[in-house]
C-alpha cells in the first residue's frame, strides 16, 4: 500500500501543451505513472508524448476513468483549473503552480472540499510513490522504495533529505511536497492520519519551516493520534523575526511561528528535531530502534 497515489493511478496534465507541462508529462509516463490525459483548450483531438489531448477535464475523464490530476497553467489561471477539475470528479488534485493569489485559493478551497477533492499543493513539487507513480517535478532517480514516509512545505529540503534516506539505504513508501503557500490543501495533519493508517509506512519525517502554527498543531496530533516514530526538521532556524524568508508562509509575525515554539513543541510530543538535515537518517534509526523494542 501507499498514500494518495499508486500504480493504479490513472492521471491527467492540465496545460500539457504548455512547455511545462509537455516536459512533465513525458516525464511522469517514462516513470510509470498511468498518464491517460492531457488537456488543453482548443487543442482536444491532438496527442502530446503519445498522450490524448482533451478540450476539458470532464471530458477526458469520461474518455479515460481519470481520478487524479495535476495542474501546470499559470497562475492567474490556476484556480479554475482546480475548480474544473473538482467538478469533473477528479479525487486528487495537484496543483504546480506558483503565485496563484491567496484570495483564489480562499475562494475554491471550501467549494472542493464539499466536492471531497483532496488537493496537494499549490507552489509544490508533487508527490511520489517510489516504483510505482510520480506526479509532479521531483528528480525521480533520488527515490526508493521502503517504508519511511515523508511531507514537507519545502521541494528542495524534500529532495536533499530523500537522497540521505536512499543513501543510508532508508526507502521511502510515499513523499508528499505540501508547498509553503499560506492558504493551500491538505496538510499535516491530513498526511499524518493517512500515514499512521497506512501498513506500508513504519516511520515519518516531517520537514517544517517558520511561519505560522501548521507545525505546532502537527505535534499535538503526533502526541494524540500517531503511533509510529516521527522525527523532524524546521528550516530557518536563524531566520530574523519579521522577515520573510522565501515562501509566502515562511513569515514570523506578532511573537508566533519561530522555529524555537515549533522545537518545543515537538519536543513536548516526544519528536526529535534534526539540528542540520544530515541528521534525520541517524535519528530516524534511533527512533525506529527504540519503537522496535
Amino acid at each position: 500500500m501507499s498514500i494518495l497515489v499508486n500504480k493504479d493511478t490513472k492521471l491527467v496534465v492540465q496545460g500539457i501543451t504548455g512547455r511545462d507541462g509537455q516536459f512533465h508529462a513525458g516525464r511522469m509516463k517514462a516513470y510509470g505513472t498511468q498518464v491517460v490525459a492531457g488537456t488543453s483548450p482548443g487543442k482536444g483531438g491532438t496527442i502530446v508524448e503519445g498522450i490524448p489531448v482533451f478540450d476539458t477535464v470532464e471530458e477526458a475523464v469520461k474518455a479515460t476513468g481519470a481520478n487524479a490530476s495535476i495542474i501546470f497553467v499559470p497562475a492567474p489561471f490556476a484556480a479554475d483549473a482546480i475548480l474544473e477539475a473538482s467538478y469533473a470528479g477528479v479525487d486528487l488534485v495537484i496543483c504546480i503552480s506558483e503565485g496563484v493569489p491567496i484570495l483564489d485559493m480562499i475562494r475554491v478551497t471550501p467549494i472542493i472540499k464539499k466536492n471531497g477533492t483532496k488537493l496537494i499543493g499549490p507552489n509544490c513539487p508533487g508527490l511520489i510513490t517510489p516504483d510505482e507513480a510520480l506526479i509532479g517535478i521531483s528528480p525521480a532517480m533520488i527515490f526508493k522504495r521502503g517504508n519511511i514516509g515523508l511531507m514537507s512545505r519545502s521541494g528542495t529540503l524534500t529532495y536533499e533529505v530523500v537522497n540521505m534516506l536512499t543513501e543510508n539505504n532508508m526507502g521511502q513508501s510515499t513523499v508528499v511536497g505540501i508547498g509553503g503557500d499560506p492558504v493551500a490543501g491538505l496538510y499535516y495533519i491530513d498526511l499524518l492520519e493517512m500515514y499512521e493508517n497506512d501498513p506500508e509506512t513504519e516511520a515519518i519525517v516531517l520537514i517544517g519551516e517558520i511561519g505560522g502554527d501548521a507545525e505546532e498543531q502537527a505535534a499535538e496530533y503526533i502526541a494524540k493520534h500517531v503511533t509510529k516514530p516521527v522525527v523532524s526538521f524546521i528550516a530557518g532556524q536563524t531566520a530574523p523575526p519579521g522577515k520573510r524568508m522565501g515562501h509566502a508562509g515562511a513569515i514570523i509575525s506578532s511573537g508566533s511561528g519561530t522555529a524555537e515554539d515549533k522545537i518545543k513543541a515537538f519536543a513536548k510530543a516526544g519528536v526529535p528535531v534534526a539540528k542540520e538535515p544530515s541528521e534525520i537518517p541517524g535519528l530516524l534509526k534511533e527512533k525506529m530502534a527504540k519503537a522496535s523494542v
